[in-house]
């Protein structure tokens, strides 16, 4: 894509993306593996890591093997102290991994259809909606200004997006892998080189990096961690890094020169090199979701980058599709259900229906946690039957 002339020419596999990441429901050129990796990583957002949580809770009261994968599980749905890797952690930077292939899917037809101008005024537009609702989701100004949350997960989601999309209208493939490659050097430049008032340079740890310092000192507003905030300012920089090695995977997706299967390979092959290089870089500049490190983004994008070569391979390449439907479902309406389950509570409802004494009873006729995974299970159910009304009704709200 070393112009947008040439994106426009090759970005034919994909439909319009809305800022909810959601398109009419059937479309022959759609990639089906980008919308079910993005339900597989919504699913967990709604209500599917208190599903395992309450698993692991069950299995920890069985003996031998049972407990060890008890805890296991627990472990890895639950993020990291401060640094290191679980599953739990990857879930945030997956989806914007997501959003960056999605931009590649897209904003080529967008232009297409409006003209250049037009349409980065829509993306400027979709970016300041979704960072508005944002704001709302924290609270807006109920308790005033004091107590906004000016950036939060949606907000970090609306930032990149706009960057990632602003570069892939302007920038090639090279010029977007350089400027991958100068913010996570230039990130960790930051944070290794420039001395934190009163504690000094090459500090990671909580309270005593740079991106906490900033957090603390210049972010206004409530910051989520009272003195420090995983979405800040600085960290922001990285983010947008892991939406551009979406973009290139995106680039990956709808190269029309490459065969389908070599697709796969390269994507797959290219998350394997990430994974290589960032656990090599952990071992000076360790892996923190919380600050967003140069080394967590690549650790993050090689797995994220491996998913999507693995599911294109067995979705979109070998066509198999036995029990993708309710991530399709969930990938096509992601944004919407995120703030639907913030609106309407999906785990109050669930406990509704399948509350009560007479089902608290259950934990003493099979295992404890028992009963609170049956509520979790029905609070996934919600959340996937309001997503299989939705898809099929062909309601895809649009920001």
């Amino acid at each position: 894509m070393p112009s947008l002339r040439r994106a426009l020419s090759r970005a034919t596999a994909g439909a319009p993306m809305q800022s909810d990441n959601t398109v009419p429901a059937v479309r022959s050129d759609r990639v089906v593996s980008v919308d079910v990796l993005r339900g597989f990583n919504f699913i967990w957002i709604l209500g599917g890591d208190g599903l395992m949580l309450t698993l692991a809770a069950m299995l920890r009261h069985f003996g031998s093997p049972w407990l060890e994968i008890g805890h296991a599980l627990n472990d890895q749905f639950h993020h990291t102290v401060w640094d290191g890797f679980t599953f739990y952690d990857f879930i945030f930077p997956l989806f914007i991994f997501i959003t960056g292939v999605s931009i590649v899917l897209s904003v080529p037809q967008l232009v297409e259809r409006s003209g250049s101008g037009a349409a980065q005024l829509r993306i400027l537009r979709r970016a300041l909606t979704l960072y508005v609702l944002g704001l709302v989701y924290y609270g807006g100004l109920t308790h005033g200004l004091a107590d906004v949350r000016f950036l939060g997960v949606l907000q970090r989601i609306a930032i990149c997006y706009l960057a990632a999309s602003l570069i892939f209208l302007h920038v090639g493939r090279r010029g977007i892998v350089a400027i991958v490659v100068a913010l996570l050097a230039g990130y960790w430049a930051l944070m290794t080189f420039i001395p934190v008032p009163g504690i000094g340079a090459g500090h990671y740890g909580p309270d005593q990096n740079l991106a906490n310092w900033i957090d603390l000192n210049y972010l206004p507003g409530r910051l989520w961690d009272k003195t420090r905030d995983p979405e800040g300012p600085l960290s922001t920089l990285p983010a947008i890094a892991t939406c551009l090695l979406g973009v290139l995977a995106g680039g990956v997706l709808t190269e029309k020169r490459l065969a389908t299967q070599r697709r796969s390979i390269l994507l797959i092959g290219t998350g394997i090199a990430l994974l290589i290089a960032g656990y090599l870089w952990a071992l000076q500049f360790p892996i923190i979701k919380a600050i967003w490190t140069s080394s967590f983004v690549l650790v993050a994008g090689g797995y994220s980058f491996i998913a999507l070569g693995l599911l294109f391979q067995i979705i979109d390449v070998w066509n198999l599709r036995t029990g993708i439907t309710p991530f399709v479902w969930i990938g096509t309406n992601a944004i919407t259900l995120y703030l639907l389950n913030a609106l309407m509570g999906f785990n109050a409802v669930a406990q509704r229906l399948v509350g009560g004494y007479a089902m608290i009873g259950l934990d003493n006729v099979t295992v404890p946690a028992a009963h609170a995974f049956l509520i979790r299970l029905a609070e996934v159910s919600i959340a996937i039957l309001i997503a299989r009304f939705l898809f099929q009704r062909r309601i895809f709200l649009r920001v």
